[in-house]
This record gives structure tokens, sequence and C-alpha cells, in this order.
């Protein structure tokens, strides 16, 4: 069952921003075009909209209708396109799954922070996911979700949340050195000014509150039945930079439970991680 739609991402302004910034890069004579047009079309299919036909990929990426049609017989033929029975319209396939697997397989963390982050989903009757950093958002790399009845059902893996409104996102700005930080806010600043405008001065009180209290809290900002808490885990071995949160419904968690408690026990987790990680 998808996560429910109140929680999940399509067509998200900020990445709709982004999209149109990076886009204008046309003139770039080292930009291969026509692979990120590709890749544009591939972006366009999400969990609330799976299925989408010529016409829908063309308003939605802003090419011409004939370049799209010959993009999606492409990539079908190449096998990460399919024709969906019902409607004559197109699919991602599993082998889009396949692309990024390697990267999945390849994140020895995420083995280790499974029973951690299955023990805290069960504790707080929420989701706790693992995210990295994808251009401007977090996509996660890996979820455990409370078993509990009246757990709500709102992460999955490659679920992606723009840094600029999200708890996990403003933990990744708070967790960043100086001058990563400073190069990841001048990039929202220059290629989504519109977020920028909106969240600038909810991403100086994020690193405010994380210096405070070890993690950045969203409580009904982002989706408005929903709250959350982010902590920094900082860069693995390898250099890529791990963030965390844990997710719950505002009906089941009060701002003060989750300041108090979920944000605490996070912090917690993801000590008793960094240590575990530092003896292998």
């Amino acid at each position: 069952m998808p996560p429910p739609s109140a929680y999940q991402t399509d067509c998200d302004p900020v990445q709709l921003e982004y999209e149109a910034a990076t886009m204008t890069a046309l003139d770039d004579r080292q930009f291969a075009t026509t692979v990120a047009k590709g890749f544009s079309i591939l972006r366009c299919f999400t969990p609330v909209n799976p299925v989408l036909g010529n016409s829908e990929l063309a308003q939605r990426t802003g090419l011409g209708r004939p370049t799209v049609s010959r993009f999606t017989y492409t990539l079908t033929k190449l096998g990460y396109l399919r024709t969906d029975n019902r409607t004559g319209k197109y699919r991602l396939t599993p082998a889009v799954v396949a692309l990024g697997y390697p990267v999945l397989a390849t994140m020895s963390l995420r083995q280790l922070a499974r029973p951690l982050m299955n023990s805290l989903a069960e504790r707080t009757h929420a989701s706790v996911s693992m995210g990295v950093r994808d251009r401007l958002s977090i996509v996660y790399v890996e979820t455990s979700r409370s078993t509990a009845n009246a757990a709500a059902q709102m992460s999955d893996v490659g679920l992606r949340y723009p840094i600029a409104s999200t708890a996990i996102g403003h933990a990744y700005v708070a967790g960043c050195d100086a001058a990563e930080r400073a190069a990841v806010l001048n990039e929202m600043k220059v290629l989504t000014p519109k977020a920028w405008a909106q969240y600038a001065h909810r991403l100086r009180e994020a690193q405010q509150e994380f210096a405070r209290k070890g993690f950045c809290s969203s409580y009904g900002e982002q989706h408005s039945d929903y709250c959350a808490v982010g902590v920094s885990f900082g860069r693995t071995v390898d250099g890529e930079s791990i963030v965390f949160n844990c997710v719950a419904p505002l009906a089941a968690v009060s701002r003060r439970q989750l300041e108090s408690s979920v944000g605490r026990q996070l912090v917690s987790m993801v000590d008793q991680l960094r240590s575990m990680a530092r003896t292998l």
C-alpha cells in the first residue's frame, strides 16, 4: 500500500523550480541536453501519477509532443518504460529500480542502522527513515515503519522531500560544515528563488535549533497532518552525508512529546549508530 497522499510528493514546487532552472543550462557546451531531457521524462512519474501519456509528459517537461514521443519510444525500447495495458500510456519498469540498486547495495550503513530504526519506529509508533541528498532534496534510502495498527505508513525507499521545508532537510543543512552549508544555501538562492524567499528564515532558525537541541523539528509545516524531527549522522567513510528523521501523525504526538521524547530518542539512536560505525 502506498503512503497516504498527504505525505507524497507530486510536482513539488521546489522540484519544479529546480528543474526549470537547470534546464536553462542549454548553452553549456558540456551539457548533454538529450540525456537531461530523457531523465526529465523519467522523473515525471510519481506514486501519485504512475501512469502518464505523451501529452501529460509534454506539459510537465515543457518539451514538444513530437520530442516526447521520440523519447518515450526510445525509453520503451531500452526497457525503462512500458505501455500500460488499460490506458495505453506509460509506466516505469523495474529496470529503473535496478539502476539504483548498486547505490543501495554498497551503503553498508543501511544494514547497520536497520535494527535500530525498527526499534525506534516501534517505540514511537512512527516512521524512521535514512536519507541522502539528491540535488535540493533528501531521498530516502532506508525506512522502518511501526507495525501498530494505528500507525500511519508515510515513508518508503525512494521518496524524496525538499531540503528547504522539511526537518530532515534542515538537519542536513545544519550538519554540513560551513563551506558546504554556504554552497547548498547559495544553490537554493540561485536555482530556487521562490522557495528561498519562503524558507530562508526557517533554515536559519533550524541551524540554531540544531545547535541547541541536536535535532531539527517540523510540526505541521511541510504537511499539515504530520510532525517530524531530523538528525544529521555526518559523513560515512566514503564521503556520503547521511541524515535521519522520525515522522508521526500530529494526532498521535504533541509538540511537547516531539521535543522531549521523539527528538531525543532519534538523537540517541544516531549517536549509537555513529559509535557502531566507528568499529567497522
